[in-house]
């Protein structure tokens, strides 16, 4: 098939390769953009684990919890202009607060329910802030925890760039429990885990990277007999690196973040078990317009 400008821009975006790599990749995987991706990890040329998560879109993220529930919003605009207007600051946060009051699913139900000293729904009020601020705007996502028994802390960082909401389970009220989510809300927002633990890894995503590893391992001419051992180490460095509960702790990394949660459970008495998390990065897989890239790969494709 013909491999168009577009898909080498896609493909360069997903991955950070350059355009004649991406280019090749499309080639040789027949356009399919998947097997592209796993073509240029298997050849080393692509970061895209590490890339997908590129902020491409403005606005705010905003977080709080209130006791045992936590909220948290991202609110999308055109210009970061707009995203630091007081009144798109205060209609963030004001849409944050109808999560905290509500148990809300998903963005539909929310724009159904009322919003705070208005007679307007959240939609209305929506509609008519960006009547007033003149820019396009959108609530994209929506998480709420309540944590019933538990703790649940938030943590923006930037602005409102990254927010945070850290789950903790737990029967006791310790003020070290509560310090200890603020500090693991923290780590989340610089380390930007991709699951909770090992076992919330797809089966299906584990054996892609093994056989990208195995590939890998084999083209740089290490033996097959060795090949196993050399994936058994690199997987598990893997889960060190995407696993919450296996990453190195970013404030003291000598200690893991599962086996510090554990180790203040056994100073306390007390079962803790860190539960669930939620991190937002603004624009986080929303891509923007860049017609200039497009023209300079224009060429690529004849």
């Amino acid at each position: 098939m013909s491999i168009t400008a577009a898909m080498v821009s896609e493909l360069r975006k997903k991955t950070g390769a350059g355009m004649m790599d991406c280019k090749k990749a499309l080639t040789e995987t027949s356009g399919n953009m998947d097997e592209a991706v796993d073509f240029l990890r298997k050849k080393g040329l692509s970061a895209a684990a590490k890339k997908s998560g590129r902020v491409a879109s403005e606005g705010a993220v905003a977080a709080g919890a209130e006791g045992s529930i936590g909220a948290m919003v991202e609110l999308n605009a055109e210009t970061d202009f707009v995203a630091k207007n007081a009144a798109f600051q205060a209609f963030v946060a004001g849409v944050k607060n109808v999560i905290l009051a509500h148990d809300v699913a998903d963005v539909q139900a929310l724009k159904s329910l009322a919003y705070p000293g208005t007679d307007h729904t959240v939609a209305e009020e929506l509609t008519h802030q960006i009547a007033t601020i003149g820019e396009n705007m959108e609530i994209r996502r929506l998480t709420r925890i309540d944590a019933g028994q538990g703790v649940v802390t938030s943590y923006v960082h930037g602005a409102g760039k990254i927010g945070v909401l850290i789950e903790l389970q737990t029967e006791s009220a310790d003020e070290k429990i509560v310090a200890l989510a603020k500090q693991l809300a923290m780590h989340v927002a610089a380390a930007a885990p991709q699951y909770l633990d090992r076992d919330s890894v797809p089966a299906a995503t584990i054996e892609k990277e093994k056989e990208i590893m195995r590939v890998k391992a084999l083209d740089s001419g290490k033996p097959e007999n060795i090949v196993e051992k050399i994936i058994l180490g690199q997987i598990n460095k893997y889960f060190g690196e995407v696993c919450l509960m296996e990453q190195a702790f970013v404030i003291d990394p000598d200690q893991k973040v599962g086996k510090l949660v554990a180790a203040l459970g056994k100073e306390l008495g007390a079962d803790i078990k860190l539960k669930s998390y939620a991190r937002y990065q603004l624009g986080e897989g929303i891509e923007k317009k860049e017609d200039d890239f497009a023209a300079e790969v224009a060429s690529l494709s004849k």
